[in-house]
């Protein structure tokens, strides 16, 4: 049985990152808030192309929120700017982006509460904080990837990286269509820690941002007659 005191534990511990299969973190969310899933995940049918790709690539939609943690309870931030040093973020880092905003809806949504909660809980036991006390920023990022023919789509086109927070989430809405789309983990020194594919709706990975890197290979198109795309959600854990 999977609980956020095991996931906590794992985490803690190493390597360093823990995997849950779709059907375990289901189980933490629960049935009666999954009955809505069809709805929370077709919000990421409607995301806005990243318009910050200095590689010139159009294969990345987005919408981004930030929220804060407390003994109160998670509450939405105002909108701002996503940054991220050159030093985790070699080819997009440096400058302010701002992406379009979570909706109102999707930001209340029951399932997104739920994970920010799971997530906050996780995250203080993980790091051995007082969950009277702890307080954390968080942000969301809603990614679709869709690849093109003859141009693969890339998840994390900055390679194998660091996200320069605390602790990130990366759970898995859709996968339709497409090869590829392998995770990797490694150490700082670029040791291997193990691999996996997100296939499942809400197969996804917890991490210890400080001691490991991630980064997920290309996607490509399996029919070019059909639909072809990756859509997850990343929440990342700064403390505040």
């Amino acid at each position: 049985m999977i609980t956020i005191e095991s996931i906590a534990t794992g985490l803690s511990g190493e390597p360093g990152f823990v995997a849950v299969g779709a059907p375990r973190l289901r189980s933490l969310v629960g049935d009666a808030l999954l009955a809505d899933w069809p709805a929370f995940a077709r919000s990421w049918d409607h995301l806005a192309v990243d318009e910050y790709m200095a590689d010139g690539g159009r294969f990345r939609r987005r919408r981004y929120g930030r929220f804060r943690a407390a003994l109160a309870g998670v509450t939405r931030e105002p909108h701002g700017p996503h940054f991220q040093s050159v030093d985790y973020n070699p080819l997009n880092g440096g400058i302010d982006r701002w992406f379009e905003p979570v909706t109102d809806a999707i930001a209340a949504h029951p399932i997104t509460t739920r994970l920010l909660e799971l997530c906050t809980a996780v995250f203080t036991a993980a790091s051995g904080s007082d969950a009277a006390t702890a307080g954390w920023r968080i942000e969301m990022h809603q990614f679709r990837i869709e690849p093109a023919p003859l141009r693969p789509g890339k998840p994390t086109p900055e390679g194998m990286h660091r996200d320069g927070v605390d602790w990130v989430f990366v759970g898995l809405i859709e996968r339709t269509g497409v090869a590829g789309g392998v995770t990797g983990i490694g150490d700082a020194a670029g040791r291997s820690l193990g691999s996996f594919t997100l296939s499942e709706p809400l197969d996804a990975v917890f991490l210890d941002d400080h001691r490991v890197r991630h980064g997920v290979t290309p996607i490509e198109i399996l029919d070019p007659g059909r639909p072809a795309h990756r859509d997850v959600l990343v929440l990342t854990y700064r403390k505040a």
